[in-house]
C-alpha cells in the first residue's frame, strides 16, 4: 500500500494512528538532533520528524533527501508542539518509523512554491513541474468544479451531452482555420473546427432539441491574453425557442455557477442594446461595475470656431468624479495615453471643475466660462470633477474614449475584481462593411438571423439589419455569445447572397445545410460560452494560460514538447505534399 491517507487530510482527531503518506519532498529542514520534512501531494502537505535519539539511521537517511524526491513514509500521527495555524494540516505531524525512497529528482529548475523564482517561459517549457504548484493545481480543481457543474445543472435543464466530429469541412468565413492532410485522399485537407456550429445545428434538424457539449475548438489567429488556437467551449443550442427563452435558460446557468462555486447571489441579469452600449460606453463589452458614462455634446461643442470640434464627427466625453485637482503632469500623462497607436485618439480637451466653483481648461480661448458651466451642467459635473473630451470620427473616438475610461477606472480603482457586474448585450448589427473587399461580412456567423422586423431591409440597408443576437459580458470581458439561427432555406440563401455568396459557393460550402432545412427544420438558436475565459474570471487569473493545463506560448509553441515541428520526409510524402526548395 502506497498509502492510506492523502497529505491534506490528517487532523488531530488521527493522532496515535499509524498512517502510510506517499508524495513529492517539498523541503528539509536539520536541527541538531531532529529532522523535519515537509511532504507534498495534490490534496496539502503534512510534516514528517526524524528524531536522531530515537532511529540515527533512519534520521541521517532522511537528511539525504533533496527537494522533489518522491518518498513513502510510514509512522504514527502525533501533535505538533509547535501549530501552524496556516496549514489545514499544520496540528499534527508523523514521527517516520519507516522511509523508502520511491524515486530520486534532478534539482527542479525552479522553486516549487506559491511564489516561484520562475519566469513563464522557463515554467512553460517544464510545465510539469509548473502544475505542482499550489495555485494551478487550485485553478485546475476550479475548472473541474465548474465543468462539473455546468454539465449538471444543463443536464437537470433537459439537455444531452453529444460529441461532434473533430475533422471537419474547411470554410473561408470567420477566423483561419486549421488545416489536416488526407492520406487517403490526396490533395485533400480536413479543417479542425472553430465550432460545432453547423454539426448543433443539423441536431436541431434530427430532433435532439437541447444539445450541450464541453467541446475542443481550433482557430489559427493572433494570440493575446485571452486567446489560445486550442480552446474550449460550452456549445449549446436549442430547439422551439425565442431569444428571451436562451437568454431565461443560460441566466440560469450563470445563476448556478456563481452560487455553487463562489457562494454568489448576483441578482437578475440586466440587458442593454449594442447601439446604446457604443453610445454610452464605446465597447460591445462594457464594464458595468463603474458608471463614468458618455455624454455627447456636438451641440455645445460647434459653431465656436475651434477646428478639431469643427471638423469632427462626434464630440463626446467623460465626468471623472473627485479629479478636479489633477495635475498638469497627470493630465499629460493622460494625453499621452489616449495618443498611444493602440488608442488611437489625436489629443485630449479636459475641462476642469475646480473645488472653488471656477472653471479651467484647454478650450478657454474658445469658449466663455458660462458656456464650460453648459457643459458642466451637461454632465452632471460638481465641484472637484474632471471632464475629458475626445473628438473625430464616430467609430475611432467612441473607442479610444472607451480605453481612457478604462483607464480612469483602474487609476481611480473602481474595477473591484471580488465584484461582478453581468449583463447581456443583445441587437447586434447583423453585417459589418468591409472597405477593402467592398462587401458585407456577417458580425457573427452566416447563420444568424436578422430580427424578424427587419429581414426587408436586407434588400434596401442591409447595413441597418440588427441581428437576433446576444453575448453575456461580465466585468467588461465578452464570456459567450450565440443567435437565434436562420432555419428557412430561403432566407439562408438571401443571406448568402448579401454576403457576396454565389449559389455555386453557397451550395459547395454549406449545401448539406441548406438541404437539411428541406426537411423540417425547427426554430432553433444557441449560444457559447469560453469555458477558459469563464474559470480565469472565476479564478481572477490574468490570463486563460493559468486555467488551462497544457497552454501554448504567444507564438502558439508549445515550449515543452517543442511544437509545432517540422515533419521527416517520409511523413509528408505519405500525406502527399512536397515542401517548396528553401522551406
Amino acid at each position: 500500500m502506497y498509502r492510506s491517507h492523502t497529505c491534506g487530510e490528517l487532523r488531530m482527531k488521527h493522532t496515535g494512528q499509524a498512517v502510510t503518506l506517499s508524495g513529492w519532498v517539498q523541503r528539509s529542514r536539520d536541527l541538531g538532533g531532529m529532522t523535519f520534512v515537509d511532504l507534498r501531494d495534490r490534496y496539502g502537505i503534512t510534516q514528517l520528524v526524524f528524531n536522531m535519539e530515537v532511529d540515527p539511521s533512519l534520521c541521517l537517511e532522511a537528511r539525504k533527501l533533496g527537494r522533489e524526491y518522491v518518498i513513502r513514509v510510514t509512522g504514527v500521527v502525533t501533535e505538533r508542539s509547535n501549530k501552524n495555524p496556516k496549514m489545514p494540516t499544520g496540528d499534527i505531524e508523523i514521527a517516520v518509523e519507516k522511509l523508502e525512497l520511491l524515486n530520486a529528482s534532478k534539482i527542479p529548475p525552479f522553486t516549487i512554491e506559491d511564489n516561484t523564482d520562475g519566469g513563464e517561459e522557463l515554467r512553460m517549457k517544464y510545465r510539469y513541474l509548473d502544475l505542482r504548484r499550489s495555485p494551478n493545481l487550485k485553478n485546475l480543481e476550479l475548472r473541474h468544479r465548474m465543468a462539473m457543474e455546468t454539465r449538471d445543472y444543463l443536464s437537470s435543464q433537459g439537455f444531452i451531452d453529444i460529441e461532434t466530429p473533430c475533422m471537419i469541412k474547411s470554410t473561408p468565413e470567420g477566423a483561419r482555420d486549421f488545416v489536416v492532410p488526407s492520406r487517403m485522399n490526396p490533395g485533400q485537407f480536413y479543417a479542425l473546427p472553430q465550432s460545432p456550429q453547423t454539426f448543433k445545428q443539423l441536431l436541431m434538424v434530427a430532433g435532439y432539441d437541447r444539445y450541450m457539449q464541453i467541446v475542443k475548438c481550433f482557430r489559427d489567429e493572433d494570440l493575446r491574453a485571452d486567446r489560445q488556437p486550442e480552446f474550449t467551449q460550452i456549445d449549446c443550442e436549442m430547439a422551439f425557442v425565442e431569444q428571451e427563452d436562451v437568454l431565461e435558460t443560460f441566466s440560469g446557468l450563470i445563476h448556478h455557477l456563481f452560487h455553487a462555486i463562489k457562494d454568489l447571489r448576483i441578482g437578475r441579469i440586466p440587458k442593454m442594446t449594442w447601439a446604446d452600449a457604443m453610445r454610452y460606453y464605446g465597447s460591445d463589452k462594457p464594464d458595468t461595475r463603474f458608471d463614468m458614462k458618455f455624454t455627447e455634446v456636438p451641440d455645445l461643442a460647434k459653431g465656436r470656431g475651434f477646428s478639431v470640434f469643427e471638423e469632427a464627427e462626434l464630440v463626446v466625453g467623460i465626468c471623472a468624479k473627485g479629479c478636479g485637482d489633477y495635475s498638469r503632469k497627470q493630465l499629460d500623462e493622460l494625453t499621452d495615453f489616449v495618443k498611444r497607436p493602440q488608442v488611437g485618439a489625436r489629443g485630449l480637451i479636459y475641462v476642469k471643475y475646480n473645488s472653488d466653483g471656477t472653471i479651467k481648461s484647454t478650450i478657454d480661448k474658445f469658449f466663455t466660462e458660462d458656456e464650460l458651466r453648459e457643459w458642466m451642467r451637461r454632465f452632471d459635473a460638481e465641484p472637484n470633477d474632471l471632464i475629458m473630451i475626445l473628438a473625430g470620427e464616430t467609430l475611432r473616438t467612441r473607442k479610444a474614449l472607451s480605453e481612457l475610461r478604462l483607464e480612469m477606472g483602474n487609476r481611480l480603482g473602481l474595477r473591484d475584481p471580488e465584484r461582478y457586474e453581468v449583463l447581456w448585450v443583445v441587437d447586434f448589427p447583423l453585417l459589418e462593411w468591409d472597405e477593402e473587399t467592398k462587401r458585407f461580412y456577417a458580425m457573427h456567423h452566416p447563420f444568424t438571423s436578422p430580427k424578424p422586423e427587419d429581414i426587408p431591409l436586407l434588400d434596401t440597408d442591409p447595413g441597418a439589419v440588427r441581428a437576433n443576437a446576444y453575448d453575456l459580458v461580465i466585468n467588461g470581458v465578452e464570456i459567450g455569445g450565440g443567435s437565434i439561427r436562420i432555419h428557412n432555406k430561403e432566407l439562408q440563401r438571401r443571406m448568402f447572397q448579401v454576403l457576396g455568396f454565389t449559389e455555386e459557393k453557397a451550395q459547395e460550402q454549406f449545401g448539406f445545410l441548406m438541404n437539411a432545412f428541406e426537411y423540417g427544420a425547427p426554430p432553433h438558436g444557441g449560444i457559447a460560452f469560453g469555458f477558459d475565459r469563464l474559470v480565469a474570471m472565476f479564478a481572477g487569473a490574468d490570463s486563460i494560460r493559468d486555467v488551462i493545463a497544457f497552454p501554448k506560448n504567444n507564438s502558439g509553441r508549445d515550449m515543452m514538447i517543442d511544437s509545432p515541428a517540422p515533419l521527416d520526409e517520409e511523413q509528408l510524402k505519405e500525406i502527399h505534399i512536397r515542401l517548396r526548395e528553401g522551406i
